[in-house]
């Protein structure tokens, strides 16, 4: 096979206002050969999204060679011909939407090829269809949920029918129904021809690639097939990444299960794995017993009969709240989830009076926010809230200030310097290392960080965070985890919007599931994670180890518990080796 993407001895620094060069790339050889589906993988500033913005001529370059489709990136010359041939969704899809409505939008490529109006149509509404907007082809682009916009990213960029496509962490913002819909969607146009390169920082969607490539402080440290490179777990942890969650499971479980195959990937692998129970059925296993010590109460943020229509009353008028009524108890960790455009960010958006209630009542904290003499202030600096994408909260150039600035204006009569550092060290920040960073040049996670580091810096009781885990490394994941767990126990109360309930899930003291507007579940997580008919029709997909419980039960096994986590199944098989089973 020809190779369609080559680079030969590249190195890429960034200048910056006449500063010394920040390098983000040194000395990579790489080869791409057309029709393969590669995944790009690192932590948080390791030089992917650099790395990939090369292939396609949006960056040159400073020292060595890129080739795309045989043609040189350097050569402004080449550039239309080669964007034509490397189409690429970005990390931040509003970074590439340029119409006014959905449908324009996806028009706007193809339409500028000087293809006929009917192909022109054919295109869009293919476009459509596959990335599941045909409702929406009349909505205003920013007007679109974070998960709705990269699907519209990735429609534009379907519709020019591109010989590449990369994925620049394109799965980020979406729930696990879509984001299975855009690996699907890749594994089709790979089978097509296509070649595929996926950024991702979720190794499960790296382990269905044929080849994954491993970056770490801008060179490449591993390169190989999946089965090779996850071979080299201990490393991969080392720099901060991971194995694969159905590699990692089925390691663990076969102490019970001794002829589960070496080389899972994936959780349809694993699944299908599980042995069939051919043993003799014992009576019915006692109950695992639950605590009944749960703390007395109270809800400090009690929302009832919520409903919100953005713009109300005109022909573009859409519900994104309906009737709903959550309570989230003080001192908790409260999960909000369901798909894409279910209403989470708007209804957070409520909670610190950003969106003030048409209909329904919100009471947070003592605060009535149907009152029209709430004083706003006030409640902020009860309430932060960390936004989806963190470019829409950071506007200062140098990350110490960015991260000052709320406490600054908040009256903080301390020294700032010290809680700056508090918050940078908290999220993984090296205080000496990032104080003065310009924030325009950090990743996409290193933003996060960045955002929610400001957030904690304002040390509000009460903390609001959209998808607080997208763009992240599976190291940065866990310190964001462990540190939401710190809080929690430090008497602060979370409410955590997330489609990462794979990774997060378990440490939730409940969770509510929204679909369509309106709450239709709620519950703890082993509650909420085993109503499969529901989770179903939610197109919200159970987390691994639900799936293996109840594959062990249609497998026969004598299992009467429900099992969402990883303790409780391997409780339950305890108990089972035990018994001779």
């Amino acid at each position: 096979m020809a190779d369609f993407i080559r680079l030969e001895n590249v190195s890429y620094s960034y200048h910056l206002h006449g500063a010394p060069g920040t390098p983000a790339l040194s000395h990579i050889d790489l080869k791409i050969e057309r029709g393969e589906w590669v995944a790009l993988v690192g932590t948080n500033g390791s030089g992917k999204s650099t790395l990939v913005k090369l292939l396609n001529a949006l960056l040159v370059p400073s020292s060595g060679k890129v080739t795309a489709a045989g043609l040189d990136t350097s050569n402004p010359a080449n550039h239309t011909a080669i964007r034509t041939q490397v189409g690429m969704v970005f990390q931040r899809p509003q970074d590439q939407i340029v119409a006014s409505t959905v449908e324009e939008e996806i028009a706007f490529g193809p339409g500028n090829l000087g293809l006929s109006v009917s192909e022109v149509r054919t295109r869009v509404e293919d476009a459509l269809q596959a990335t599941n907007l045909q409702g929406l082809r009349d909505r205003h682009p920013f007007l679109l949920s974070a998960g709705e916009a990269q699907r519209l990213a990735l429609a534009g960029v379907l519709a020019m029918r591109p010989q590449c496509i990369i994925f620049d962490e394109s799965t980020a913002m979406l729930d696990p129904g879509n984001r299975e819909a855009v690996m699907q969607q890749a594994k089709d146009l790979h089978q097509q021809g296509i070649t595929i390169l996926m950024i991702t920082h979720l190794m499960q969607e790296a382990a269905r690639c044929q080849r994954v490539i491993v970056l770490h402080k801008g060179q490449i440290e591993f390169d190989g097939s999946p089965s090779v490179v996850f071979t080299h777990g201990a490393d991969l942890v080392t720099i901060g990444l991971e194995k694969p969650p159905a590699m990692i499971g089925a390691e663990r479980l076969r102490k019970f299960f001794p002829a589960l195959p070496a080389g899972i990937l994936t959780s349809e692998q694993l699944l299908r794995s599980l042995p069939v129970f051919t043993g003799k059925m014992q009576p019915k296993p006692s109950p695992l017993e639950q605590s009944t010590q749960a703390r007395e109460q109270y809800a400090i943020i009690d929302i009832r009969d919520l409903s919100h229509t953005y713009q109300q009353n005109t022909p573009s008028a859409h519900p994104a709240l309906d009737g709903v009524s959550i309570q989230v108890k003080c001192g908790s960790m409260h999960g909000l989830i369901g798909m894409s455009g279910c209403g989470k960010s708007t209804l957070l958006q409520h909670i610190n009076a950003l969106i003030r209630p048409q209909t329904g009542r919100v009471e947070v904290g003592g605060f009535d926010l149907n009152d029209n003499r709430l004083d706003t202030n006030a409640l902020r600096r009860m309430v932060s809230l960390a936004f989806q994408q963190p470019e829409d909260q950071i506007f200062e150039p140098y990350v110490g200030d960015e991260i000052a600035y709320g406490p600054r204006n908040l009256g903080y009569e301390g020294k700032l310097a010290d809680v700056v550092e508090a918050a940078m060290h908290a999220v993984g920040l090296d205080f000496e290392s990032y104080r003065d960073r310009l924030t325009s040049e950090l990743s996409g996670g290193e933003r996060r960080k960045v955002a929610l580091a400001s957030i904690l810096a304002i040390d509000a009781h009460i903390l609001l965070l959209d998808e607080p885990l997208a763009g992240l490394d599976p190291q940065s994941r866990k310190q964001v985890i462990d540190l939401l767990h710190h809080m929690r126990h430090n008497g602060k109360t979370l409410l955590v919007s997330t489609h990462q309930y794979e990774t997060i899930g378990t440490a939730f003291d409940a969770i509510s599931l929204l679909l369509g507007g309106k709450d239709i579940l709620h519950g703890s997580p082993n509650e909420v994670f085993t109503q499969f008919d529901i989770l179903r029709s939610a197109r919200v997909r159970p987390p691994l180890y639900a799936r293996v419980g109840l594959e062990l039960k249609l497998k026969g096994w004598p299992i009467q518990e429900n099992i969402s986590n990883q303790s409780t199944l391997e409780t339950v098989l305890e108990r089972m080796l035990r018994k001779g089973l």
